[in-house]
């Protein structure tokens, strides 16, 4: 009887079929994963990590990619991109994703042709194709492989290996790009983007790890699990978070009271025939 090989040892095959990988490296939990994987499997010296670096990318995540990457002892390159000066992308569509991916991805192959590199990697998994994902179309214009979801690997797969790896991120909670938190259809500014990120940082400052800012013009519509609903309704929480927002620009505040859960603003797309899902 064949014995069921492990998501891990898939991911170890797949990787181990190319001499050199330069993978997409945000400094989340998945593109860790991956990174840590690779360097295991091919040694530091045939591993390159590559992060786009723009205004929907927050210092913060840039500090820890680059702690990162350091700690795995591989090389890290970083790529300027301009999003906002694509109007494509500053108009936010529904495949306002595709845009970003499809520059992002397009300057990360042009670089591992440089390099001589025939292994490009993403960090996608299976849990991302349950959701709205219109940058998965760029992944394939470019040729882009994604090990951990071609081993079957979910998110709780990703966590649980990370935790076994010792790797500090295995707990880290998700955190896309800035965009995200703004409806399709509203105008993806640079002072917008700074509001959301003020207001989230301020967020996470008083206690709150998984938390979402979602943009609604004047409104600030706040996310947070259901554990932090009855913290961050105390009376004098509220008003201090009120007044903050208010400070950045937004006359009213509201808590939504499903909760936080990815990918909330996809809701606008659902029913519409347009997810990636719905298309394959």
């Amino acid at each position: 009887m064949t014995q069921k090989r492990s998501p891990a040892n898939k991911l170890k095959t797949i990787i181990r079929a190319r001499p050199k990988a330069l993978v997409a490296f945000s400094g989340g939990v998945d593109s860790t994963l991956l990174l840590k994987v690779c360097r295991d499997v091919l040694g530091p010296a045939n591993v390159t990590a590559v992060t786009g670096v723009s205004q929907t990318y927050t210092p913060e995540e840039k500090r820890t990619a680059r702690r990162i990457a350091r700690e795995l002892g591989v090389r890290h390159i970083l790529i300027e991109t301009d999003e906002i000066a694509c109007a494509a992308f500053a108009a936010n569509p529904a495949d306002r994703c595709y845009h970003c991916k499809r520059e992002l991805f397009g300057r990360i192959a042009d670089l591992a042709r440089t390099l001589g590199i025939d292994a490009f990697y993403d960090a996608s998994n299976v849990d991302d194709l349950a959701d709205y994902r219109p940058g998965r179309r760029a992944t394939e214009e470019f040729g882009v492989v994604s090990p951990l979801l071609q081993a079957g690997f979910t998110k709780k797969d990703v966590r649980a290996l990370s935790k076994r790896l010792g790797l500090s991120s295995w707990d880290k909670p998700a955190n896309p790009c800035l965009a995200s938190r703004i409806p399709y259809g509203t105008p993806i500014t640079v002072e917008t983007l700074a509001k959301v990120r003020a207001g989230e940082k301020f967020l996470h400052g008083l206690g709150f790890p998984v938390v979402r800012l979602r943009h609604h013009g004047d409104l600030a519509r706040i996310e947070v699990t259901a554990a932090d609903f009855a913290r961050i309704l105390r009376p004098e929480m509220a008003r201090r978070i009120a007044r903050r927002l208010r400070s950045l620009g937004y006359l009213w505040t509201a808590l939504d009271v499903e909760g936080y859960r990815m990918g909330s603003l996809n809701r606008a797309v659902e029913g519409r025939g347009g997810t990636e899902k719905k298309r394959r």
